[in-house]
């Protein structure tokens, strides 16, 4: 993503569409000084330059039988770019993989994984780390509490964004 100018309005628009993306424009403007025309084309704008890169809806994994999560740190036998690239696919195509992060040290990759329960979590890892000869080694965790999930990223005055 190339750099994008932000002034203190559109900044003060994403954090409250950070809060709840389905705020309607005529609400943001009243908060932040403008029409909700003026809204709309700015916010428009944040899609279109990528600043907004997707709006969802964020679920509550026990809601919907998820009771379990874990983080899984992996440790790949090599390094080589296409090995890379084949195992970022298949956390990506993974619906029980919520976040796949690649880090430096010693371990290659960390996983953030929903399960229903410890069955359902094996057979995720038999499919996506025990039949890979990519992967060296894994550890788990398992999650026993949730004391905080989100998405949502600081929004500095006076900053523009990079990347």
């Amino acid at each position: 993503m190339r750099s994008v100018k932000l002034d203190d309005v559109d900044r003060a628009i994403l954090a409250l569409l950070q809060q709840d993306s389905r705020t309607i424009a005529e609400d943001i403007g009243t908060r932040v000084g403008l029409s909700a025309a003026a809204v709309q084309r700015r916010i428009k704008r944040l899609r279109e330059n990528g600043t907004i890169s997707r709006e969802v809806a964020v679920l509550d994994p026990r809601a919907l039988g998820q009771d379990m999560t874990f983080v899984l740190l992996v440790e790949l036998e090599r390094e080589r770019a296409h090995l890379l690239d084949s195992l970022r696919q298949q956390f990506l195509a993974e619906e029980h993989v919520q976040q796949c992060y690649c880090v430096t040290g010693q371990f290659d990759f960390v996983l953030v994984v929903s399960a229903r329960d410890m069955a359902e979590f094996d057979a995720v890892t038999r499919r996506i780390l025990f039949d890979n000869p990519t992967v060296r080694r894994f550890t788990t965790n398992v999650v026993m509490d949730r004391v905080k999930v989100g998405l949502t990223v600081p929004i500095s005055s006076g900053r523009t964004g990079s990347g």
